[in-house]
């Protein structure tokens, strides 16, 4: 029999030496397994663990106190008792003197890979068991797209993802993938739910054994893996949908574009087609003019024109391009390319998002909805795009925009967080800093000592997934996993449900929030409902318990291909999109009719709010893309990612003569400056970045030194600026940036504290 731990970043095998010590082993049938999840146990151990509830010293004196030390307190341990006697007693509070609209139920985060062990689900189960919440919608890492797309091809993203033509038909057929934003491997490692398999490596080089052509379009050169053997165009970032128009250009001009496709299968391109000719009192989008955009030259733009016209072409469009400024073009604009080219709904190319950006996108898989924790309706309608927590609680019942409606900030009181770090993920941290201050409280469900649970004023020590025991049942993924419990609970922490029965069972709703299951009751029941599904699927699950004997399940996968659009492009009269006209909206009359400053009613260029085209004070493009050697901010406390450090910080990418023009030397400490704020990392030349671009990955927790106003460690979000990508989407922007870089001086580099406790007293 094997254990396993399921994560979002693969399977692991678990065993146990002569010493009865635990180890963290690959899974022998995973062809390419993530190394960093290898010291999961390690971080699951460390120092840095939370083991016992603590409380805020000031809130613990006076709750209603108005000094703003979140991030500056010190901590004072408590009693699982009076932590949850504090606890409910707040939420009482709050909900009767300001309403369950004021409590907002944060929860946005990868957390466990586990179904039932799923922070959100126990988060929005309790709460909306105790009257409900203020929510978010959307994902950071895709919010204009999932915006947009039910607009233009009238899928949601999520069945968009999983339409993508499948690898082997692409192996079969493409001639040429042309990779806006690149298909950097270190992001397929990871996959929400839970990975079974790594399959993305394997299937990319079937695709170049059978004669694939591919062409990466991007800044940063190792966004395509060296076995692909791509041809590089390095570009200036945020202007692909200004290469993309210039194609179109060419297309349009020479005749070169499917006329047929374009008049049975898509709406307004004559709008559109106007526009990039110049006739709507703009500039023609000539590859003269898209060059002076994008930096690349024009014999380059009009090969590139002429190769994709002639070969069956796959426009691959990277999740990234649409976290920046005026994010929603160039999906749309790559969606309305791969219309002119032709190819959508065979198995030759098409329209393809976020291939490599996780790795499920491009599987083959049987999607079956799996049965999860029921979360109850939550009676309260407020709610923000993801991306906008920050406005929220600076704006208390102001009016914003999105998606053509007006809708009104929810005045927050009381925050709740549980599964997530916004100290990770959110752009503009120092002023997400300050406006942190303004709740009355704020709770988290925390693992470690990160910036999360240092700027809370009660934390409740959560446990790992070691710690508990889970079912993965990723709907995307043909591998099932019985997650075992690995290890003890560390100290005193608990699982999210324990939590929230705890705090249930003090608020009077137990029964309702436990229906008296425990741990092992929900995952038999989660199973025997999921039979149940598959049973309609013509699918046969084995019995829990062998399930759990045997600990894993493969659902056999068909030896089938997937074409997005297919059925559509064989019929489109009988297959319409979910679009008012039943095809592609190249122009959407609905989005027109929003009259959008920032978003017109087909794809356009729109100059982003700072670029290289425009400097001013700061004359490089910081890029924050998805770590290597990590999840997001997930294990950056564990061995592999710390090793990777460049003198205890973040390696931040700079290009060889950008480095010199600066007397920066490899391995320096510089300092990484903007008007929105500063922070310390570690250089690393490369010259597989562009001249005027630095990339300096998500993921480094936190570590701000107030006094010097610097992050010490190397988050890039506090560089990031926190406007949304458009009012139609309001999506993040942290690919739009500039800064400045310099060598640090000796005297102003100070030791990165944050993998140190933060200071716990004694209780008086």
């Amino acid at each position: 029999m094997t254990n396993f731990v399921s994560t979002h970043w693969g399977t692991y095998e678990t065993s146990k030496n002569n010493q009865n010590n635990i180890k963290i082993n690959k899974w022998s049938k995973d062809p390419n397994p993530s190394d960093f999840g290898l010291g999961f146990l390690d971080a699951a151990t460390s120092d840095l663990r939370i083991n016992q509830p603590h409380i805020r010293k000031e809130w613990l004196k006076d709750r209603h106190n108005k000094k703003n030390l979140r991030g500056l307190d010190e901590f004072v341990p408590v009693s699982w008792e009076e932590a949850i006697d504090l606890t409910a007693s707040e939420l009482q509070n709050v909900k009767k003197e300001f309403g369950n609209s004021s409590i907002y139920a944060g929860s946005y985060g990868w957390a466990s890979a586990g179904r039932f062990h799923h922070a959100k689900s126990q988060l929005n189960r309790f709460f909306n068991l105790f009257g409900g919440f203020s929510s978010s919608f959307q994902s950071y890492s895709y919010a204009a797209a999932q915006t947009l797309l039910p607009h233009i091809v009238g899928h949601d993203l999520y069945s968009f993802l999983d339409e993508h033509n499948t690898w082997n038909t692409l192996e079969k057929e493409c001639d040429l993938i042309v990779m806006f934003g690149g298909m950097p491997l270190k992001n397929s490692q990871v996959s929400a739910g839970g990975v079974g398999k790594h399959t993305t490596e394997k299937e990319l080089r079937k695709c170049v054994n059978a004669g694939t052509k591919f062409i990466n379009i991007s800044p940063n050169a190792s966004d395509a893996a060296k076995f692909l053997n791509a041809k590089q165009i390095s570009i200036i970032p945020n202007t692909d949908t200004a290469l993309m128009l210039s194609l179109a250009y060419i297309l349009i001009t020479s005749n070169n574009y499917d006329q047929k496709f374009i008049e049975e299968y898509t709406n307004g391109f004559n709008e559109f087609k106007s526009y990039v000719l110049g006739e709507k009192n703009n500039k023609p989008c000539t590859p003269e003019w898209a060059s002076s955009i994008t930096s690349i030259p024009v014999e380059t733009i009009k090969w590139l024109a002429k190769e994709i016209s002639a070969k069956k072409t796959m426009v691959s469009v990277s999740w990234s391009l649409q976290r920046a400024s005026a994010g929603e073009q160039p999906l749309w604009m790559g969606i309305t390319l791969a219309s002119m080219l032709g190819h959508i709904g065979t198995e030759g190319g098409g329209i393809g998002f976020g291939y490599s950006s996780v790795n499920s996108t491009g599987d083959v898989f049987k999607k079956i909805p799996w049965k999860s924790l029921p979360q109850g309706n939550n009676k309260i309608r407020d709610f923000i795009p993801v991306a906008r927590i920050t406005d929220m609680l600076e704006k208390p019942n102001e009016l914003f925009q999105y998606d053509g409606r007006k809708l009104k900030y929810p005045n927050i009181k009381l925050i709740y967080w549980a599964g997530g770090n916004p100290f990770h993920h959110h752009q503009d941290l120092n002023r997400l800093v300050k406006a942190w201050q303004k709740p009355k409280t704020i709770i988290v469900n925390e693992i470690w000592w990160n910036a999360q649970a240092r700027h809370a004023d009660i934390i409740f020590p959560a446990n790992t997934a070691l710690e508990r025991n889970d079912i993965m049942l990723n709907p995307r993924d043909p591998t099932i996993i019985a997650n075992k419990k690995t290890i003890s609970s560390v100290g005193e922490s608990k699982s999210d449900y324990e939590i929230f029965s705890s705090l249930a069972n003090k608020l009077g709703f137990k029964n309702l929030f436990t229906e008296n299951k425990s741990e092992l009751d929900w995952l038999k029941y989660l199973w025997n409902e999921s039979i149940k599904v598959s049973e309609e699927m013509n699918l046969k699950l084995p019995e829990f318990n062998k399930f759990w004997e045997e600990g894993c399940f493969e659902i056999p996968i068909e030896k089938t291909k997937k074409i997005m659009f297919k059925n559509f492009r064989d019929n489109p009269v009988k297959n319409p999109l979910n679009t008012p006209s039943g095809k592609i909206e190249i122009t959407s009359n609905i989005i027109k009719n929003y009259n959008l400053k920032d978003c017109k009613g087909h794809p356009t260029w729109i100059e982003p709010y700072e670029w290289l085209g425009n400097k001013d004070n700061f004359p490089l493009h910081l890029i924050s893309n998805q770590p290597e050697y990590r999840l997001h901010g997930q294990l950056d406390n564990a061995d592999y990612s710390l090793k990777n450090k460049i003198k205890d910080r973040e390696p931040v990418l700079i290009n060889s003569a950008d480095a010199k023009e600066r007397n920066i030397e490899n391995n320096d400490i510089v300092l990484i400056f903007n008007k929105r704020g500063r922070v310390f990392a570690g250089a690393r030349l490369s010259d597989e970045v562009s001249k005027g671009v630095l990339v300096l990955s998500t993921g480094a927790w936190f570590d701000p030194d107030y006094e010097i106003n610097a992050d010490l460690h190397g988050n890039p979000n506090v560089l990031t600026n926190d406007i949304g990508t458009s009012l139609l989407s309001q999506g993040p922007t942290s690919h739009t940036c500039l800064v400045e870089i310099r060598k640090a001086e000796k005297n102003e580099i100070k030791k990165v504290t944050i993998f140190s406790k933060p200071h716990i007293q004694k209780k008086a």
